[in-house]
C-alpha cells in the first residue's frame, strides 16, 4: 500500500480545518485512527455524557471520511498496542495527530506513544489546533502569537483518501461497553460537526446580538451564549474557524449602517475575547501539568482528602438549602451545561462556604461539564478556590447572585418545583418565611426543602478572614510574583510586580494583574459556552 501514514484523531473530531489529516494524505495512503481507551474512561474525570456527545461525533467523522474514500477505523484498547500492531501489520511511515493538552492519564498516554515512535523510528508529527505553544519559554508576546496562528488558512479536507482493503472499520463502542456508569443528561447536546456548525451560524446571525449583556444570567445565557464550548472542547469545530467566521461576521457588519449593525459589534467584540481567555487558561495547563493535582500557589495548599462527605453530597446533589446553588447544579445535572458566572458560583460555594476540597468538587463538576476542557476546567477551579495567590479573591454570594440573576425566580422556580408555592419576596431565602404564612401556603421549611447547611454570611466572613490570613504569611508575596511572570495575562501591559516593592505595593500590584488575570471571566461562560 506504499507510504502508510496513521492520522490519530483524538479531540479533532472533523476533516475541515486539520492539518495533520491534510498533510498525511500528501506523503501516502492514510490510516484514520480512533483509539478508545478503557482506561481513559475508567478516571475520575470522565463520564457516559462525554461518551455520547463523543461518540456521536465519531459517526459523524466516519461518514465524512467514508465520503472522502476510507472511513474511520475504530478500535479498542491502549494506543501503543495498537499502533504496534498496524506496524506489525502494514508497516508504518508516520504518525500524526493535533497536539492535545489533557489530563495527567493523557499526558502519561502520550509520552509513552512518543518513547514508542522514537523506538521504531517512527516520525510523530504533532500540529497545534489552538493558539496553546509548547514548550513556551515566556508569556510576551503570547497574544500576537495567538492572533498569528488563528489568521492562518484553513485547511481543506482532502480531496480524496485512497480505501484500505480488508480493513475492517470497527464497531464505535457503547457507553455500557465501556463500563461507564448511568449519567442521565436529557437536556445533553447533540455531539457532531454538523450540529456545531448550525450552532455557530445561529449564534452568529440571531442569537448572539446580545451576548454581552445575557451571558451572566442563567435565564439569558441558555439561548445567548454561543454553545460551542463542548464542540471546541472534543474538535467538532476548530477554534481557527471559529474565530476567522466571527471576524467575517464583524466585517460584514461594519458594511452596514449603525442601526442594521445594533450591538452586534460590542457582542462580537466580548465574543473574540473570550476565544483568547479559553487559549489562555489551557496554556496555563500546558506550562504547569501538575496544575491538575496540586495547588498552583503551595502556601495555599489544603487536604484533598478532608471533605465533609455530607456536605459534599448535598453540594452535588443540589440540596444544599441554597436555592441558587441548588438551581444552578440540577441544571447542570440535567443539561450537561451552565453559564461560567454560575460555575465560579458553585465553585466558590463549595470552597468557601461549604470548604471543601477544590480537587474533589472539581472532579465532580468535570465530569457533569459536557464541554470539560481539562486546561480550562482546573485553571478555573483553582482560580475561584483561592489557590492560585495572583487572581482577586471572590467569595461569591449566593443569595445576591440569584436576586441579582434571576430577581422574578424564573430559573429557580424551574428547577427547584418544591418551592412553587414560596412568594418571590421569599423564593431566594424560603427560611425566612414566616411560620404561619408556610402553614397557610402549604410549605413545611427543612422537610420540602432544607434548611441552608451553612449561615451563608457567617461562612463567607469566615472565609474571607482565613483566606487573607493566608496571604500574609511570610514568602507568600514572593511566590505569587513568581507565578504571575510565568501564569499572568501581558495583554494589559501590566508587569509583574518588583521584588524590591514594599508588601503593600506588591500586593495592590498583583491585584491589579489579578483583575487582568481573572475578572473578564466573570462573564465568560467557561469555555466560551
Amino acid at each position: 500500500m506504499g507510504s502508510l501514514q496513521i492520522v490519530w484523531f483524538k479531540r479533532d473530531l472533523r476533516t475541515a480545518d486539520h492539518q495533520p489529516l491534510l498533510q498525511a494524505s500528501r506523503l501516502g495512503t492514510v490510516l484514520p485512527l480512533v483509539v478508545v481507551e478503557p482506561d481513559f474512561w475508567r478516571q475520575d474525570d470522565a463520564s457516559a455524557r462525554h461518551w455520547a456527545f463523543c461518540a456521536e461525533g465519531l459517526e459523524e467523522l466516519r461518514s465524512e471520511l467514508a465520503r472522502l474514500g476510507q472511513p474511520l477505523v475504530v478500535r479498542v484498547g491502549a494506543v501503543e498496542e495498537v499502533l504496534e500492531r498496524a506496524r506489525r501489520q502494514f508497516g508504518v511511515d508516520g504518525l500524526w495527530s493535533h497536539e492535545e493538552t489533557g489530563n495527567g492519564w493523557t499526558y502519561a498516554r502520550d509520552r509513552r506513544v512518543a518513547a514508542w515512535a522514537r523506538q521504531h523510528g517512527i516520525p510523530w508529527h504533532e500540529i497545534p489546533q489552538f493558539g496553546v505553544i509548547r514548550r513556551l519559554a515566556s508569556r510576551d508576546g503570547w497574544a500576537r502569537r495567538w492572533e498569528a496562528r488563528m489568521a492562518e488558512p484553513l485547511a481543506s479536507p482532502p480531496a480524496a483518501l485512497a480505501p484500505l482493503a480488508g480493513l475492517e472499520p470497527g464497531p464505535i463502542p457503547t457507553a455500557a461497553e465501556l463500563a461507564l456508569a448511568p449519567d442521565p443528561c436529557p437536556g445533553r447536546q447533540q455531539g457532531g460537526r454538523r450540529g456545531g456548525l448550525a450552532l455557530l451560524e445561529s449564534f452568529l446571525h440571531k442569537r448572539g446580538a446580545r451576548y454581552h449583556r445575557e451571558i451572566s444570567s442563567p435565564t439569558t445565557a441558555f439561548e445567548s451564549c454561543s454553545r460551542l464550548s463542548a464542540h471546541l472542547a472534543w474538535g467538532t469545530l476548530s477554534m481557527r474557524e471559529v474565530v476567522q467566521a466571527s471576524r467575517l461576521r464583524g466585517a460584514a457588519l461594519r458594511s452596514l449602517p449603525p442601526d442594521a449593525r445594533a450591538e452586534w459589534p460590542r457582542a462580537l467584540r466580548g465574543f473574540e475575547e473570550r476565544l483568547h481567555w479559553h487559549c489562555h487558561f489551557i496554556q496555563k495547563l500546558e506550562s504547569q501539568p501538575d496544575l491538575e493535582f496540586r495547588e498552583l500557589h503551595p502556601l495555599t495548599a489544603v487536604d484533598q482528602s478532608a471533605a465533609d462527605p455530607e456536605r459534599l453530597a448535598a453540594w452535588c446533589e443540589g440540596r444544599t438549602g441554597l436555592p441558587f446553588v441548588d438551581a444552578c447544579m440540577r441544571a447542570l445535572v440535567a443539561t450537561g451545561w451552565i453559564n461560567f458566572r454560575m460555575r465560579a458560583m458553585l465553585m466558590s460555594v463549595a470552597s468557601h462556604h461549604l470548604e471543601l476540597p477544590w480537587r474533589s468538587t472539581g472532579l465532580h463538576l468535570a465530569r457533569l461539564f459536557l464541554d470539560y476542557e481539562p486546561g480550562i476546567h482546573w485553571s478555573q477551579c483553582q482560580m475561584q478556590a483561592g489557590t492560585t495567590g495572583i487572581n482577586t479573591i471572590r467569595i461569591y454570594n449566593p443569595i445576591k447572585q440569584g436576586q441579582d440573576h434571576d430577581p422574578q425566580g424564573v430559573f429557580l422556580r424551574h428547577w427547584l418545583p418544591e418551592l412553587d408555592a414560596v412568594p418571590l419576596l421569599h423564593l431566594h431565602e424560603p427560611w425566612t418565611l414566616p411560620g404561619l404564612m408556610a402553614q397557610r401556603l402549604g410549605f413545611a421549611p427543612g422537610v420540602d426543602y432544607p434548611h441552608p447547611i451553612v449561615d451563608p454570611m457567617a461562612a463567607a466572613r469566615a472565609a474571607r478572614e482565613r483566606l487573607w490570613a493566608r496571604r500574609q504569611e511570610g514568602g507568600f508575596s514572593a511566590l505569587a510574583d513568581a507565578i504571575q511572570k510565568k501564569h499572568g495575562s501581558r495583554r494589559s501591559g501590566l508587569a509583574a510586580s518588583s521584588g524590591k516593592a514594599s508588601g503593600a505595593g506588591r500586593r495592590r500590584r498583583r491585584t491589579a494583574s489579578a483583575v487582568n488575570d481573572g475578572s473578564i471571566q466573570l462573564g465568560l461562560d467557561l469555555n466560551l459556552g
